[in-house]
């Protein structure tokens, strides 16, 4: 670990049993770095190694205090990968979904709702549509697009349109169940953070 934090200017200690890796962040996102500390980790000492990753941490040098939110969250995503049996694997709070909300210190909710909706929102913001309405409606009447429509007040084929268009904005699986319910989550957090939410 030491080794690795010298040829990529970071800094490693030992603490509470393990070992803590500060690195910067070039060439991936915290879970890539994680997985390739985890794999290269595990192959010098013949055994799997687990890498639980906080959120980057910005500006370092002035608020060094955040490190050790950082290694809080960390620490709760070692866990988490603990408890779901994903040991050797390394992963950030990002990679848990709606769960990386309770895993990361500084729960954050913008974060989530960017990831899973952002798109779609970006969408409306940019071309006045009402794509997050209609997702808000969809979800609502029970994923059935006739409910929807009669919910919007619009005919069943704007509907479809639409939800077409979501498709292509988040990916062909949305509607999966796991996808669903972070969808759902987020629409409400969205929802919930806008003036006058609820």
């Amino acid at each position: 670990a030491s080794h690795l934090a010298a040829t990529r200017h970071g800094l490693a200690a030992a603490r509470d049993g393990g070992t803590v890796l500060l690195l910067p962040l070039r060439g991936g996102t915290a879970t890539e770095i994680a997985r390739r500390t985890a794999r290269h980790l595990g192959t010098a000492v013949h055994q799997p190694v687990t890498v639980g990753a906080s959120a980057p941490v910005t500006d370092l040098a002035a608020h060094p205090e955040t490190v050790a939110g950082a290694y809080a969250e960390g620490r709760r995503c070692l866990d988490a990968l603990h408890l779901l049996g994903r040991a050797g694997d390394g992963a950030a709070a990002e990679d848990f979904g709606f769960l990386g909300l309770l895993l990361a210190g500084e729960r954050d909710i913008a974060g989530f709702v960017g990831r899973t909706i952002g798109p779609v929102v970006s969408y409306d913001e940019r071309r006045g549509t009402e794509l997050v309405r209609t997702l808000d409606a969809y979800f609502e009447g029970g994923m059935s697009p006739a409910r929807t429509k009669d919910m919007l007040h619009v005919h069943v084929n704007t509907v479809a349109q639409r939800l077409e268009r979501v498709g292509r904005l988040l990916g062909a699986d949305w509607q999966t169940p796991a996808r669903a319910l972070e969808i759902q989550l987020a629409l409400r957090l969205h929802r919930l953070a806008a003036p006058g939410g609820r």
